[in-house]
């Protein structure tokens, strides 16, 4: 009897935790989605299926899509490594704020921006490395 009420008392232990775990991943593609990711991701598919013809398009939007789950499952993952379940509760509520909602929709573009800035001056460094090389 008391094997059978340790057993019941593991099986409800195992399956709380993965629903807390379910729970926090979750929680963790909604804000990978409100970060702007999403639309970012729905960009990048119309982007590279640009050239597919017009009878195929909805047909290969679909399957497309369908990849975004495991993507999004991956992204999820790294953020909960360093992330904790509290962390990512804050920060789903931030963007919830009309700040957060105006930064989601402005950081991809100054992302953009950034790195083409980084690119400029990672050759103006390659340059006074080459002085210094002489």
């Amino acid at each position: 009897m008391k094997k059978l009420l340790l057993v019941s008392m593991f099986l409800i232990a195992v399956v709380t935790h993965a629903q807390e775990t379910s729970d926090f991943k979750t929680e963790t593609i909604e804000f990978i989605k409100l970060t702007g990711a999403g639309a970012a991701f729905d960009n990048a598919i119309s982007q590279i299926g640009f050239n597919v013809p017009e009878a195929n398009k909805e047909a290969y939007t679909k399957e497309a899509s369908a990849t975004l789950e495991g993507l999004y499952g991956k992204i999820a993952d790294l953020y909960m490594e360093e992330f904790t379940q509290s962390e990512i509760k804050e920060l789903v509520a931030f963007y919830h704020t009309d700040l957060g909602k105006k930064l989601a929709t402005k950081q991809l573009g100054l992302t953009q921006r950034a790195v083409t800035f980084g690119q400029s001056w990672g050759m103006e460094v390659s340059q006074i490395a080459q002085k210094y090389n002489e």
